[in-house]
């Protein structure tokens, strides 16, 4: 006997933003909306959805606004009307003051979070915690699933919180696997079932406007490093 069909979660990152000016100093990161190739690669993930013709029946994003921004391309390009659901508890991890973060601690600050099997205890930027990321969005996960009334679901959200959803669908633990890369713009997609264990990863970062990932071999993060780096003269 088949087993009943699965859901479908598409999870997508944001579209690039610009966090540093050209001095290394910091823009509010609550505020930042898409930059010039961010709104690209927005466009870009919607058309790809058209062309398959895919219907969603919710879209929920973080709130922040260059998710709003990224989700909003997306149903543009996909003709879509749908009112998003805005989900604070998937907001991206939350960092401390960078201005207290010693000069020989930047850059455990920066990557360390993102750094293969991370431990609970690892802060991103002297702020949030990996445990309570993950204490925020796993319930958020399992409220999703246990609602049967969709089938198709967007989530526009960050790089670390799509960590803690992939490391949760791959491993059905409590566990962060840092080292998976999500460029921005990018696309997962994952299959659930009735069963708690039943999820499917289907793909993981696909980038509709670079699909070898030629373009560089750095993270987001030792890109932002080195940016802010200039603004202490670093």
């Amino acid at each position: 006997m088949i087993s009943p069909k699965r859901r479908r979660i598409y999870l997508m990152r944001h579209g690039s933003v610009t966090y540093f000016d050209n001095e290394g100093k910091p823009f509010l990161p609550e505020m930042v909306p898409l930059n010039e190739l961010g709104r690209e690669q927005a466009s870009a993930a919607g058309q790809v959805f058209a062309q398959e013709n895919l219907h969603f029946d919710r879209v929920i994003v973080s709130g922040l606004p260059r998710t709003v921004e990224t989700a909003t391309r997306v149903l543009a390009e996909t003709g879509q009307k749908i009112e998003l659901e805005h989900w604070s508890d998937l907001e991206e991890l939350r960092g401390g003051k960078l201005s207290a973060i010693p000069d020989e601690s930047l850059k455990e600050a920066f990557v360390g979070a993102f750094d293969g099997l991370v431990p609970e205890h690892k802060q991103f930027l002297g702020g949030e915690t990996i445990g309570q990321l993950m204490d925020r969005v796993h319930p958020c996960i399992d409220r999703l699933r246990a609602d049967k009334s969709w089938d198709t679901v967007l989530l526009v959200l960050h790089g670390g919180v799509n960590r803690a959803i992939l490391s949760y669908a791959l491993t059905n633990q409590r566990l962060f696997l840092g080292n998976l890369a999500q460029t921005a713009g990018c696309i997962n997609a994952i299959d659930i079932g009735d069963h708690r264990a039943d999820w499917v990863v289907r793909m993981v970062n696909y980038s509709p406007l670079s699909e070898l990932q030629g373009d560089t071999r750095h993270t987001t993060m030792e890109v932002l490093l080195e940016q802010y780096k200039k603004s202490r003269g670093l």
